[in-house]
């Protein structure tokens, strides 16, 4: 497949939808105007799908479904496509490559390198938006999603007191959605500068400081590194549980080539696997405190953790740069309580321990979600007590996340269009919505 052309950095304009008198509660798909409230009841065949979540993966399906010959109407609570992308570190890079990276409809330019940086996804996700015109409402989020009145839809409650009602709905508000910090005794009482990593963006402010990152994901590795080369005085890292390290490519082999191989793979087998191969390619870091995990890779991946991706911890580790530190158990007399007892003083904390997916107000009711509070289900399949209720972007595969969303999406956007297609067939035969 050809590159396509570089994106442009402008946002794009949303274009404004023709007045509807049959659909007046579906809103003007313009980045600055508000949607109305609606004022009658809609034909159900001629209700759009709503899509919530204006990041990779509600684009993506978006498009999947106009390809499909289904309306769709983005709906993101910020006031620009891709604002999740736009709150991350400078230094972020995308670890899947290009030509796996991809949204259906567009291929990432060539001259944006192997490794995509945050705002060239930004710029790509701009103008995915603009060329293939999707319907985008701006500033409009979502706090309910329930069955219609009808039992044939799903009404939606937003800012503005707005109530939608589409035919199906595809809920894509993303895998980091709420910043997560764990509930540290005393942390109110540290006078030092405390952050959760969404709110960290360079090493700058911390030239010449000891700082102290909690958690060895791959972001929390990353700005550890980034600490480092930006010239912070200390740089400890706070761990609870080691993690798989993996290369991001070695001899030009990128570790999500591997991951793509291994996605279908019994997770006993993957395993057995990946242990050899870390002793080949990831020095024994025990001496440094990141002994090699005693749990599976894929085994670990199944439970949520994703192996850190190489970026610059090993160096850094090896060579004393970044010292490995026991996790943080609390906060007493203005220092921190490591778990074996140790207490530090750095200057700031930055606190990389995740997100949270915060789907529980929006569908918790609906009985759609585990324990964890993410989807029983995800991509084409629905939950069976919500019908056209669908769910991307809440896994986090080795395979690649944006890879797994363009998948999903072609996914979902077929299974809307065959049902859509049973409840009314002469809909999708006279639709001329595809894109061009």
């Amino acid at each position: 497949m050809a590159d396509s052309p570089d994106p442009t950095p402008q946002a794009p304009q949303a274009p404004q939808a023709p007045e509807a008198p049959e659909a007046p509660e579906t809103p003007a798909p313009t980045p600055s105007a508000s949607p109305t409230p609606p004022t009658a009841a809609t034909p159900q065949q001629d209700r759009p799908v709503y899509v919530i979540g204006g990041g990779p993966g509600g684009l993506a399906t978006a498009y999947a479904l106009r390809a499909q010959g289904v309306r769709a109407v983005v709906l993101e609570k910020s006031d620009r496509v891709g604002a999740s992308w736009r709150r991350h570190y400078d230094r972020l890079r995308l670890h899947t490559t290009r030509r796996l990276s991809g949204l259906p409809g567009l291929p990432m330019p060539r001259s944006f390198g192997r490794w995509v940086s945050r705002d060239n996804v930004v710029r790509y996700l701009e103008k995915y938006a603009e060329l293939h015109e999707l319907e985008i409402v701006t500033g409009v989020e979502v706090s309910r999603v329930e069955p219609s009145a009808d039992g044939t839809g799903w009404l939606l409650h937003a800012t503005g007191g707005r109530e939608l009602t589409g035919s199906a709905v595809v809920v894509a508000t993303g895998y980091n959605h709420t910043p997560y910090v764990p509930d540290w005794p005393n942390r109110d009482g540290y006078t030092g500068e405390f952050l959760h990593a969404g709110e960290y963006r360079n090493p700058a402010p911390y030239a010449g400081q000891d700082v102290l990152v909690v958690g060895v994901g791959n972001t929390g590795a990353e700005i550890a590194v980034d600490l480092v080369e930006g010239g912070a005085s200390r740089v400890r890292l706070a761990v609870r549980t080691a993690p798989h390290i993996v290369r991001r490519s070695t001899a030009g082999w990128a570790a999500q080539y591997t991951g793509v191989l291994c996605r279908r793979l019994p997770v006993a087998l993957v395993d057995r696997m990946a242990g050899p191969m870390a002793k080949l390619s990831v020095p024994d870091l025990s001496a440094k405190g990141l002994p090699r995990p005693g749990t599976g890779l894929y085994s670990r991946v199944n439970e949520g953790s994703i192996p850190v991706q190489d970026v610059g911890l090993i160096d850094a580790v090896r060579k004393g740069r970044v010292e490995v530190v026991a996790a943080v158990e609390g906060f007493e007399d203005g220092k921190v309580v490591l778990a074996n007892g140790d207490r530090v003083g750095p200057d700031a904390v930055i606190a990389a321990t995740g997100y949270r997916r915060a789907l529980e107000n929006v569908v918790g009711h609906l009985g759609v979600l585990d324990g964890r509070g993410r989807p029983v289900v995800h991509g084409a399949r629905a939950p069976k007590n919500a019908p056209g209720l669908y769910f991307t972007g809440f896994t986090n595969p080795i395979s690649g996340m944006f890879r797994e969303l363009a998948l999903d999406a072609e996914k979902i956007a077929k299974a809307i269009a065959r049902d859509a297609a049973r409840r009314n067939p002469s809909r999708l035969a006279h639709a001329d919505a595809r894109p061009r």
